[in-house]
């Protein structure tokens, strides 16, 4: 018999291969990391036979599945499996509850020669797992926040330390109105939430005696919202403050947004990159447009406008540099003032990049005492 299990901590820290054969439009909805859809039903054959278990009894329904499963579509089923188990020996396979469709899957393996074990308890058990997991890593993590106003290079920063949780990382998103990728792709909330409680998890197994620093982030990133407990204790927990100069963070910002998307523009979107990439920074602008004021935001899009231009010319971004300064100064910046003056904890520490490091290193990498202790020996109480 398979060794079947419900270790879902060894699976989520192990990043244990799973094969789900829950149908395609389940797992659009809300996966793991780390696992492959290799469906046992496609997402019309699970209605027929969800509506044939409603109406008349699992029996039926397993007799109506044997139907629909021709020699055809069995064989094709079983020589993905087999490959997946081929490549994944230690891995296992789950459904939404560990039930019908799994033991189905585990049985048609079984007549092929292959043991292959089961996640008991399936998906649905998972994912609770992962939700109770994540208010337990809110709850035992310290937090310490790093500030800074747009443009300094928090992620940068955040990036050289091993004692981090990179948010917009699992978000995809740089967390502004230019933050999405040149796909524009985000995970689902759930698959968020998933892999937001994996790596918490892992950090807190993997560093239990450290504290962790996280950028600082409003309810969004982009389209995903953060689970409320996490978010309203990174309000309330000690912060730190990257600083940088106005040239810097321009320089950052035009090196992050524009030279280092607009060679993947190219790269996705072939001789329609020019106009993409316009309609990416423009339409982002036009985003703005109602706090920037008319005036201020025609003078943007116009400098905007003969920066690409130069862009598309020379491959020189530097044309960026005043609209980029302007936004800045004008925006951003008195913005991320009155945010601050909104959050009831204030600054511990200031530095640029690498005193912010030193500091990190210094204070987060180990720590006594619990959190109170924690809070303590970082000044902050």
């Amino acid at each position: 018999m398979p060794n079947n299990t419900d270790q879902y901590l060894d699976l989520f820290l192990n990043d244990i291969p799973l094969m789900d054969v829950r149908a395609p439009v389940e797992y659009d909805q809300g996966a793991f990391p780390n696992t492959q859809n290799i469906p046992l039903l496609d997402n019309e054959q699970r209605d027929m036979i969800g509506k044939q278990y409603k109406d008349a009894g699992q029996d039926e329904a397993i007799k109506l599945g044997l139907k629909l499963a021709t020699p055809e579509i069995r064989a094709q089923r079983l020589a993905d499996w087999k490959a997946f188990v081929e490549q994944h020996p230690q891995g296992y396979l789950y459904c939404f509850r560990g039930g019908l469709r799994s033991r189905t899957t585990q049985a048609w393996l079984k007549k092929q020669g292959i043991d292959y074990p089961l996640v008991v308890g399936g998906y649905k058990a998972m994912r609770r797992f992962l939700i109770d997991q994540l208010e337990i890593s809110v709850q035992q993590l310290p937090f310490v926040i790093l500030s800074g106003l747009t443009g300094s290079g928090k992620t940068r920063v955040l990036q050289k330390t091993p004692w981090h949780i990179d948010l917009e990382g699992l978000a995809n998103h740089r967390g502004s109105a230019f933050g999405r990728d040149v796909d524009d792709f985000q995970p689902t909330p759930i698959n968020f939430e998933n892999a937001l409680s994996i790596a918490a998890l892992k950090y807190r197994h993997r560093h239990s005696q450290s504290g962790v620093l996280l950028e600082d982030e409003g309810k969004l990133i982009g389209r995903l919202l953060l689970p409320q407990s996490m978010h309203k204790k990174m309000i309330q927990s000690p912060r730190i403050f990257l600083e940088r100069t106005t040239e810097q963070r321009v320089q950052i910002i035009r090196e992050d947004y524009i030279s280092a998307n607009w060679p993947q523009y190219q790269q996705r979107y072939g001789e329609q990159a020019e106009a993409c990439f316009s309609a990416f920074v423009l339409d982002n602008l036009a985003r703005i447009r109602k706090r920037l004021g008319g005036e201020r935001y025609q003078a943007i899009q116009q400098r905007f406008s003969d920066a690409l231009k130069m862009l598309f010319a020379s491959g020189n971004s530097h044309g960026f540099d005043a609209g980029i300064e302007t936004l800045l100064l004008d925006y951003y910046d008195p913005m991320y003032q009155y945010q601050l003056t909104k959050k009831p904890v204030e600054v511990i520490f200031r530095g640029n990049e690498s005193e912010i490091l030193d500091w990190v290193e210094q204070h987060l990498k180990v720590y006594s005492g619990g959190i109170k202790g924690f809070e303590t020996s970082i000044g902050f109480a």
